[in-house]
């Protein structure tokens, strides 16, 4: 008995460390199994303590009152099945009539502390089944990215969500972006990450910084760059002219007749052959405010630039032409034009903001639950934030902190497959196009 009480102090010992030190370790082990066991013991109870049963059939209950029996019980949902992941456990429900996927959705910490679990959502797979995600652990408080995350053609891992899957940045599904946060809220980090990813890429990385500190490290990788507001209106306006010629290229392979096949018609750049196709560009611009603030009234430089922009947004995505827009704040107040511009960025992201206001400018037409899921941020999540879709729904992520000298190193080793695009030749930054070979180590002796 002595050695069985010894094993077992041990064994708890090592499950307090674990979770303590190394959580996802913890969770495969030991948290797994205890929460599955949870979940079908106390299904039945948790359904009903949570209020999310439903009475018995009128015809069970006429039968029983004809027959003298009790009324029949409420309906527990039906668990469909179980299945545990990496980071927490999944249950697919099926409903029963009268119930909706609100109802679960609103009752979510009421299972989190029922299934004493970290984290639960749910979401609705089809007409009366839904999905219910248990996460066991903050997977938030250390961002492990998965080994092997899927990755295409503009479309790339940007970070991890509260549940444990990946977010990912698909430009062709979202082609086009803002991200808001104060100073030190990961901002730089996102986009790091951002570009690191894309530099593997054959696309064009267009960037305008106008801080001059921020996209200027990644000059190698990068096809055109301005860092000041006269460059960058000349940079937006050839990148106007560019598209124009892009749509011309579209129109005369179009060739629409009775006999052309649906799928032969091409609309955008991906329609067209391989050896037609133009590099897609990815614009990335830094401070938003840079460009929109002015000092003069009716500044004829900020027409420009805002009307640019605005085309861009407009018509860019069937040329290939992608904006991802940073900026501390994006409201009305940085003048005419903004808010068309805005609703044209289906992408939306807040970091931590100082002020709810800051949050309502990205999510106030999205979701009120996104805007407050923004203001919680706490200081000391740098790279957390809130994305926001166009259907109202919203979820938590968490980057992974990437260094300016990872993001650099990538750049300057994908510094071979930067296009030369001749509309965009004057704003190519001067630097050594030489490749740069990795620093020896140096052997210990």
């Amino acid at each position: 008995m002595e050695l069985l009480g010894i094993a077992l102090a041990v064994l708890v010992g090592v499950a307090l460390l674990l979770r303590w030190r190394r959580p996802v370790w913890y969770w495969l082990s030991f948290g797994v199994a205890l929460a599955m066991l949870r979940v079908v013991f106390r299904y039945a109870a948790v359904m009903e303590a949570c209020h999310l049963t439903m009475p018995a059939s009128r015809m069970r209950r006429m039968l029983a009152r004809w027959a003298g029996k009790p009324v029949p019980p409420q309906r527990v949902p039906r668990l469909l099945w179980i299945r545990p992941t990496r980071t927490g456990v999944r249950l697919r429900i099926r409903l029963w009539p009268g119930q909706d996927a609100f109802e679960f959705a609103a009752a979510s910490d009421r299972l989190r502390h029922s299934f004493a679990v970290h984290q639960v959502t749910s979401r609705e797979i089809k007409p009366g089944v839904i999905e219910i995600t248990l996460t066991g652990y903050d997977v938030l408080k250390r961002v492990q990215m998965p080994a092997t995350p899927e990755r295409g053609l503009l479309k790339i891992p940007l970070a991890l969500v509260e549940d444990g899957s990946v977010h990912y940045r698909d430009y062709r599904e979202v082609p086009h972006s803002v991200t808001v946060g104060a100073t030190q809220s990961g901002k730089s980090v996102t986009q790091r990450t951002v570009i690191k990813e894309l530099a593997a890429q054959d696309v064009a990385l267009v960037g305008i910084d106008c801080k001059k500190i921020e996209l200027g490290p990644f000059a190698r990788r990068f096809s055109a760059l301005a860092d000041n507001p006269d460059d960058a209106v000349e940079l937006l306006e050839a990148l106007i002219a560019r598209m124009d010629g892009i749509y011309d290229v579209i129109r005369r392979e179009q060739r629409i007749s009775a006999d052309t096949l649906d799928g032969e018609i091409a609309a955008n750049i991906w329609d067209l052959p391989e050896h037609l196709r133009p590099v897609p560009i990815v614009v990335t611009i830094d401070e938003i405010a840079e460009l929109a603030l002015s000092v003069k009234k009716n500044d004829p430089r900020r027409e420009r630039i805002v009307k640019a922009l605005v085309r861009l947004a407009q018509l860019g995505r069937a040329a290939g032409i992608f904006l991802d827009i940073y900026g501390q704040r994006f409201g009305s107040e940085l003048g005419d034009g903004i808010t068309m511009l805005r609703a044209q960025l289906t992408g939306r992201m807040v970091h931590r903001v100082n002020d709810e206001s800051t949050a309502k400018m990205a999510f106030g037409d999205i979701s009120p639950h996104a805007v407050f899921a923004a203001t919680q941020i706490s200081n000391n999540r740098r790279g957390m934030a809130v994305v926001g879709y166009s259907t109202g729904e919203w979820v938590r992520i968490r980057t992974p902190h990437t260094t300016m000298r990872q993001a650099v190193s990538a750049c300057n080793r994908h510094a071979h497959l930067t296009p030369d695009l001749p509309e965009l030749a004057r704003f190519r930054p001067l630097v050594d196009l030489a490749p740069i070979e990795a620093p020896a180590v140096a052997e210990a002796a």
